[in-house]
């Protein structure tokens, strides 16, 4: 009896991966496969980028996403619209991100930042630039500030990683990187995307019916080489930055989630509190920081509260450099 109860859920678990296997082969895939970029591909060294541009202002705002966003540019939605009404608005797809192309290039802050700024110039778009990235990104943005400072405007950070903060990455989470692949092969991200995602919350965030439709879509095929690899990568980033100073002159506002400040973190070693202040600190004098409510993703539920704060940034930079 044992056997045969063994047996039939063996079975039906293989009637499950089958039907997912099969569900993302003939329905989601031909879907996915339809989907045309929103903006422009333009070349960057081995690959192409792909870089949507809104608004007309006189100031230009780059939107960076955090890493394992399957769709920056329908992420960003309802924030980039916003930000479009006063600024000129920048939402660069970084290569295996997106509809960019994947790339050969090893994955560094260095090379992030070469690629971001090739991206833009090849878009005809000139900075000086207000950085805004969300969570890895952060690194890359303190990158590009401390060696290009005169490109740089402004950093707002939506919850970005500390760069003062490194502890080894287990190397259980290497291991088991690549089954993430088959996970995703086998369409049980396609399927839980589809029933999971709050459709109505997220058109009340501001969000169209396309954005979230094509973001579930991309949820199931987002997972590449590219990916994967800047994951592997992610301790080295701050590595990078570990003896980088950060430029005194670039105004510098850290947007935090309050999940992120008070839920405790069982990969950090310290608080979630200690793990924010030492990185404003390593900043610098002129950081400064707001706390919202919401998740690692406070740029969802946040958008008129996160530009309200931009424009104040800009405006005392600008109000202090006349002075």
């Amino acid at each position: 009896m044992l056997l045969i109860v063994i047996g039939i859920l063996a079975a039906f678990n293989v009637l499950l991966l089958m039907t997912g296997i099969g569900l993302r082969q003939f329905y989601y895939k031909p879907q996915f496969e339809k989907l045309a970029p929103y903006g422009t591909l333009v070349p960057v060294f081995d690959g192409k980028m792909h870089v949507l541009k809104q608004g007309s202002g006189i100031e230009t705002v780059v939107l960076l996403p955090g890493m394992g966003v399957g769709l920056p540019t329908a992420d960003f939605g309802p924030l980039a619209r916003k930000l479009a009404e006063q600024y000129r608005v920048v939402i660069i797809e970084y290569f295996g991100v997106g509809f960019s192309s994947q790339s050969q290039r090893p994955r560094s802050c260095e090379h992030y930042v070469e690629e971001i700024r090739t991206a833009l110039a090849a878009s005809g778009i000139s900075g000086p630039y207000i950085l805004m990235p969300h969570s890895i990104s952060g690194l890359y943005s303190e990158y590009y500030a401390s060696r290009y400072p005169e490109e740089v405007k402004a950093i707002v950070s939506l919850d970005g990683t500390s760069s003062a903060y490194w502890q080894k990455t287990p190397a259980i989470i290497n291991a088991v990187l690549p089954l993430a692949k088959l996970q995703q092969g086998s369409g049980f991200m396609s399927v839980m995307g589809s029933l999971i995602t709050p459709r109505a919350k997220l058109r009340a965030y501001g969000y169209t019916e396309q954005e979230i439709r094509d973001m579930i879509l991309f949820g199931g095929f987002s997972i590449n080489d590219t990916l994967l690899q800047q994951i592997k990568a992610s301790g080295d980033f701050i590595l990078e930055l570990k003896d980088v100073a950060f430029p005194v002159q670039i105004p510098y506002l850290k947007i935090i989630a309050r999940d992120t400040y008070e839920k405790p973190n069982s990969q950090l070693k310290i608080t979630p509190q200690e793990y924010q202040h030492q990185h404003l600190a390593k900043i610098g004098a002129q950081a400064r920081y707001e706390i919202l409510e919401g998740n690692h993703f406070i740029y969802t539920n946040n958008v008129d509260r996160i530009v309200a704060l931009t424009r104040e940034l800009l405006e005392q930079s600008s109000s202090l450099a006349n002075n």
